[in-house]
């Protein structure tokens, strides 16, 4: 799969090789964002497994990063959002380049038991 310039040469090497299923979808979606396509095409575009895109694409709808209509899917029209996810990841690559990448396990080991007393409540400014 191809990549444009920019990310070319914004990344590292190790942020090239690591790209994950989900900003392989999300850059061939940007980067045809004047199109929609069917989860078989991205696949083959990308390079994803056919058996995994819908889960790829079901995660990225959940985080409101694509949408779909139908058979069809395409990049949100939720500029914003994007700019926001593209930030996130930025920032997380970088500290995990400078500082190692976390152990989802080490935070389970150290979660607590019970949720906190505010979590599920709505807030005042709602």
């Amino acid at each position: 799969m191809s990549i444009d310039i920019d990310t070319f040469e914004e990344k590292s090497e190790s942020e090239l090789a690591d790209m994950t299923n989900g900003e392989r979808v999300l850059r061939f979606l940007a980067h045809n964002d004047n199109r929609a396509f069917k989860p078989a095409e991205i696949a083959e575009q990308t390079g994803v497994n056919k058996n995994s895109i819908g889960n790829v694409l079901g995660r990225l709808e959940d985080r409101e990063l694509v949408r779909h209509k139908g058979p069809y899917w395409a990049i949100t029209d939720d500029e914003e959002r994007l700019a926001s996810f593209s930030t996130y990841f930025q920032t997380t690559s970088a500290l995990n380049e400078r500082l190692g990448e976390e152990d989802p396990d080490e935070w389970a080991a150290h979660a607590p038991d019970e949720p906190h007393p505010n979590a599920g409540r709505e807030s005042d400014d709602e």
